[in-house]
């Protein structure tokens, strides 16, 4: 089974296609951590900015796509979506690995992570920060794909795979995998 993770794509449809043909393309499911469209006050449009591309791509995507709803997402965002904007978590068994996604604007990963413990979750998603991560808390695995769109200084523009266990971080730009 393999498992896309991608956040902040703020409607940016070049980082939602270059994440599908580096990480999310022949996925099983992919999770969206939020900020799907809209770019945000604090940053200028992406060069390719264009949501309701960017909406169009997700609701023609083949392969089911689940989205927890970040901040800088909104009520109007659902009116172009077809899949649901899930607030404040996703949570999803599959095959019987336990998902938690949550943006992480409301509570922090280190507010997450003892909430995912008690709930038994394997898999817990976060985005917002737009710095990849992958952090083991034993029987607990939390990854933040990072951003396609506005990637923090010295970080790659990313998204993430998992696939049967491991995690693979993709540096959307050149294709290839970077350690985190």
């Amino acid at each position: 089974m393999k498992i896309g993770i991608i956040a902040d794509t703020h409607g940016n449809v070049a980082g939602w296609d270059g994440a599908m043909e580096v990480a999310l393309g022949g996925s099983d499911l992919i999770v969206h951590c939020g900020d799907v469209l809209y770019h945000g006050p604090k940053f200028a449009p992406a060069e390719a900015y264009d949501p309701q591309v960017l909406a169009t791509r997700i609701n023609e995507c083949e392969v089911p796509v689940l989205i927890a709803r970040g901040n800088g997402d909104s009520d109007v965002d659902q009116l172009v979506l077809d899949v649901p904007l899930q607030s404040p978590y996703v949570f999803a068994q599959v095959e019987g690995l336990r998902i938690l996604a949550a943006h992480g604007h409301i509570q922090s990963p280190d507010e997450l992570v003892p909430l995912a413990q008690r709930w038994r979750i394997d898999l817990l998603l976060t985005g917002h920060l737009h710095t990849p991560s992958l952090t083991d808390h034993g029987d607990l695995l939390h990854v933040n794909p990072g951003t396609v769109t506005y990637a923090s200084e010295g970080q790659a523009k990313s998204c993430a795979a998992w696939q049967d266990g491991a995690v693979t971080h993709f540096d959307i730009d050149s294709g290839k995998p970077i350690g985190v």
